[in-house]
């Protein structure tokens, strides 16, 4: 395999003749402060890369090869209308689309966040009275060669919990996500949920968190008591930054929680051998899943669009500016603008 650790930009599929190289050092960071978690993320992929490419499995190379491409070049477009700090709009990169790709699985979870965004005004039309609640449905911490079969028995008990009577949901967004045990080297698989319940769940129908817990214990056919999370979520449409260890009370909150990174990009850097297996473990199984009055809101099925962002608006055509990875400072860097109609025609949208 090539080597992935430098990457020249000429190998993007992006046309380098509307690229010209600027004098100075503009970074991304400095010019717009709100884009710094792009430093963040693609600093963790080049952490990522070699943990592939020093894998003895052709897949992993192929996966090192296309993290290592990921995202070296940004296009923002200067949006005249916004105030100072919202003036550059994200509208394109070429993404690996590798699933544990850190600045991907980034994307992904802001792209799930829009796609709830966009649909919580037609729901609450629709449904002015609803309620949610956030849940968090756990199973004892397994060895990570047997993730897939845990993952299996969460899935199919899942499918009991949901259609048993005293399931109160009338629609629900579920999403995975799997910490490591450093100390154990084994995987802890769980769910995280949120709930779309009537008014009338609060009045009579209500279930306690050792209810809960019962309720999951018999769907896994375990013979110890899971631990359970449920809470009541605030209905607030402004989106906010959840606080650290904090559990999520607002809407918003719990939508950033749930549709979060299914690994933390730090679980996969610090073990590399269980990672790579995790990685295997976890091939073509799904992360998010949309059931019930939900799906008529939230498409599952859509075609993955990584520049979505919770509300923000597309921008005419016009001028760009582009940044390129720089990874010796780990920043990015600007590197010239132009129009529009000039990006490459493999550079996503």
């Amino acid at each position: 395999m090539s080597s992935a650790a430098t990457v020249d930009l000429l190998t993007l599929p992006i046309d380098q003749s509307v690229v010209k190289q600027v004098e100075g050092e503009e970074y991304l960071s400095d010019v717009s402060s709100r884009h710094k978690p792009w430093d963040t993320h693609r600093g963790e992929a080049d952490d990522v890369t070699p943990i592939f490419a020093n894998s003895q499995s052709s897949q992993h190379h192929r996966y090192a090869e296309r993290v290592a491409n990921c995202s070296q070049v940004l296009g923002f477009a200067h949006d005249p209308l916004a105030t100072k700090k919202n003036k550059l709009k994200f509208t394109n990169a070429w993404f690996c689309r590798t699933r544990f790709c850190p600045v991907c699985q980034w994307r992904r979870s802001l792209m799930w966040q829009a796609k709830v965004y966009r649909a919580l005004p037609a729901l609450l039309k629709d449904f002015p009275d609803t309620r949610f609640l956030f849940m968090t449905l756990t199973i004892r911490n397994c060895e990570v060669k047997d993730l897939r079969a845990t993952l299996d028995l969460m899935r199919k008990a899942w499918v009991r919990l949901t259609q048993l009577r005293q399931f109160p949901a009338c629609g629900w967004v579920r999403a995975v996500e799997i910490t490591g045990s450093e100390r154990y080297r084994s995987a802890h698989p769980h769910y995280h949920c949120l709930l779309m319940v009537p008014p009338a769940y609060f009045k009579g129908d209500y279930l306690k968190q050792a209810e809960w817990a019962e309720l999951w214990r018999q769907c896994l056919r375990i013979n110890y008591k899971p631990v359970v999370d449920i809470r009541t979520v605030k209905l607030d449409l402004v989106q906010s930054s959840q606080r650290v260890n904090k559990p999520p009370a607002r809407m918003w909150e719990a939508v950033a929680e749930i549709l979060k990174y299914a690994v933390k990009p730090s679980d996969m850097i610090r073990d590399h051998e269980w990672f790579r297996e995790l990685v295997d473990q976890l091939h073509k199984t799904r992360a998010v899943a949309i059931g019930g009055i939900l799906k008529r809101y939230i498409k599952e099925r859509e075609k993955e669009n990584l520049t979505s962002e919770p509300g923000e608006e597309p921008v005419a055509s016009g001028e760009q500016v582009f940044f390129g990875w720089k990874q010796s400072v780990k920043r990015y860097r600007k590197l010239g603008s132009t129009t529009s109609a000039s990006i490459g025609r493999n550079v996503d949208r």
